[in-house]
């Protein structure tokens, strides 16, 4: 079983970014989180968030955490770094985390939709 430690390994900072969001998701209510070697999912009954360190995979000056967040339209905030579409009607959207001042009250709402739509 993979713990955050093994997944953050000498990402400090990451790690820090990721407990600070751990803050965000347990005020909004329970949450399962599932870890494996490429990402942190937060779940309900699906899931709702991701995180991932995309220093891992992209070259370059990169944000240390990005933050997935699912929703069934796309969000029209300037804020995501890249909105996908990976199914008809669901919504990836990825924002890049550069600090704890960037998972600010805009950030939770987000994840609060998110929460509520994955019941």
């Amino acid at each position: 079983m993979i713990t955050t430690d093994d997944f953050f390994g000498e990402q400090v900072i990451s790690g820090r970014l990721f407990d600070a969001l751990l803050v965000l998701v347990n005020d909004i209510g329970p949450a399962q989180i599932k870890i494996t070697k490429s990402q942190i999912a937060f779940c309900r009954k699906r899931a709702f968030a991701w995180v991932w360190i995309p220093g891992r995979y992209l070259h370059g000056k990169v944000a240390p955490l990005v933050l997935t967040i699912t929703f069934r339209k796309r969000d029209p905030s300037p804020r995501w770094k890249q909105i996908v579409e990976p199914a008809p009607g669901r919504f990836m959207q990825h924002l890049e985390v550069y600090s704890s001042t960037d998972l600010d009250p805009q950030v939770r709402d987000w994840l609060k939709t998110a929460w509520d739509d994955a019941r």
